[in-house]
């Protein structure tokens, strides 16, 4: 098998650079544990528009949501429900936002695990596609 190699630079809110490398064998649970690296870093600052454009559909409104709150935590559908509340501004149905997270991890945006009677939701960045592709 060949060895992999990945490289992830983040910039946190100060303008600092990490860098981090990892060359190997490279599988799912290594990559979970660079990006929870990055996670306690502070994660990705995400660029935030003031309001949202009307021309934005719901699921458009909610993966924005997903993406600036949860960049790479699991959560759950209340979570990003209270969260789309929060940041849109406009009210939304639990089992609306569920239907909505459901069809993004149809997509491959989002992983979906059910745990007991609970059902946790996260994004799949494009480094972790790439990794998962390869394996």
């Amino acid at each position: 098998m060949p060895i992999r190699k990945m490289k992830i630079e983040v910039y946190d809110e100060s303008g600092n650079r990490y860098t981090i490398s990892f060359e190997g064998r490279i599988t799912r649970e290594k990559a979970q544990k660079v990006f929870d690296i990055i996670e306690l870093l502070g994660g990705i600052p995400v660029a935030e528009p003031s309001t949202f454009s009307q021309d934005l559909s719901k699921i458009e409104k909610v993966l924005f949501v997903v993406k600036k709150n949860f960049p790479f935590s699991w959560f759950s559908a209340k979570e990003a429900q209270d969260a789309y509340e929060r940041d849109v501004g406009e009210p939304i149905s639990l089992s609306a936002i569920s239907t909505y997270l459901s069809r993004l991890a149809e997509r491959g945006i989002l992983l979906k695990k059910k745990n007991e009677n609970k059902t946790f939701f996260k994004i799949v960045s494009q480094e972790v596609k790439g990794i998962i592709k390869s394996l």
